[in-house]
C-alpha cells in the first residue's frame, strides 16, 4: 500500500449563475470547503436554466475565468449579483471580470466568439441525463441530492456520504 494522499472526494455542484438558490449554496460550499480541504474537489457544472436569458453567457464567461485562472472568485462575485445580472446581462459579467484583474476585452471577445459553448453544452447534457432538473443539484459518491426545492439539510446530507466515502478510503 502506498503512502500517496487518497484522491479527494469530488462533489459535482450543478449550478447557473443567475440562480438567487446557487448564491445561497455557496454558504455550504464555503463550509464544506473548511471542513475537508483538499480532500474534496467542488466542481462546478453547467446547468443555464431557459428562465434566466443571461444565465448561458454567465457559464461561458464562469469558463472564461478558470482560463484567466479566477473561476471560483469569478462565479462567488457573479453569484452575489443574480439581480444585476438579470437586469443588466452581459455587462455585468465584463465589469466583474474587470473588477477582478482579469483581461476584460478577452471576456468580450470570449463571449462573441463562444468560444466555451461546448464545456457548457456538454455539462448541460451531461446533467440532464442524470436527472438534473433543477439548480442547485448536487452529485457526491453516484447520489443526486436536489436543492433547488429546498437546501434542508443537504450539507449534513452530503457530510455523511463524504464522510462514508473517506473512510472507505482507508
Amino acid at each position: 500500500m502506498s503512502d500517496s494522499t487518497p484522491a479527494p472526494v469530488v462533489l459535482d455542484v450543478w449550478c447557473e449563475l443567475q440562480c438567487p438558490d446557487c448564491h445561497q449554496a455557496l454558504t455550504d460550499v464555503h463550509a464544506l470547503r473548511a471542513r475537508y480541504g483538499d480532500r474534496i474537489q467542488v466542481r462546478l457544472r453547467h446547468f443555464p436554466l431557459e428562465k434566466h436569458k443571461h444565465a448561458y453567457a454567465a457559464a461561458q464567461a464562469a469558463e472564461e475565468a478558470a482560463e484567466q485562472g479566477k473561476d471560483w472568485p469569478y462565479i462567488e462575485a457573479v453569484l452575489a449579483r443574480t439581480a444585476d445580472l438579470g437586469r443588466t446581462g452581459e455587462p455585468l459579467l465584463i465589469e466583474v471580470a474587470h473588477e477582478l484583474g482579469l483581461d476584460a476585452e478577452e471576456f468580450d471577445t470570449a463571449l462573441i466568439d463562444g468560444r466555451h459553448m461546448l464545456i457548457v453544452d456538454a455539462d448541460q447534457a451531461e446533467g440532464k441525463a442524470i436527472g438534473v432538473t433543477g439548480t442547485p443539484t448536487y452529485v457526491i459518491g453516484g447520489e443526486r441530492l436536489d436543492g433547488g426545492k429546498s437546501q434542508e439539510g443537504l450539507r449534513e446530507r452530503i457530510e455523511e456520504i463524504a464522510d462514508r466515502l473517506l473512510a472507505g478510503q482507508g
